[in-house]
């Protein structure tokens, strides 16, 4: 088997459109090696597409729920949903409790009972 430098020399010889045989000639490896070795590669380089869901909340959709649960720490998960739906993304509770774990609030929700109540005031 050849050593690391032959075979990027196999691969970079490939790309440049050299054959198999010619390759095996130069470098003194078996044609069906080559072969072997460039079938590996392309195995190895070829772009799968990412293991899980795409996310539902665009990065611009994201930075609106933390500039409003920033600004209004009351905010409650169903209001977030709704912005969203105005904005034409449909989501769900859940989704909305990761995306704000995923950017640091993990326990955030909103306060039951305000602080103040009509007679306080």
């Amino acid at each position: 088997m050849a050593k690391t430098r032959e075979l990027l020399k196999i691969v970079d010889l490939h790309k440049a459109g050299v054959g198999y045989r010619t390759i095996g000639k130069q470098l003194g490896e078996k044609a069906t090696t080559v072969g072997a070795i460039i079938r590996k590669w392309k195995k190895l380089t070829v772009d799968l597409p990412r293991s899980g869901a795409p996310c539902k909340i665009s990065p611009r959709g994201a930075s609106m729920i933390m500039r409003k649960v920033r600004d209004q720490p009351r905010t409650t998960r169903q209001d977030l949903i709704n912005d969203l739906n105005r904005a034409g993304t449909t989501v769900s509770k859940k989704t909305i409790s990761n995306t704000l774990c995923r950017h640091g609030l993990k326990s955030c929700s909103a306060r039951k009972v305000p602080l103040l109540k009509p007679a306080h005031v």
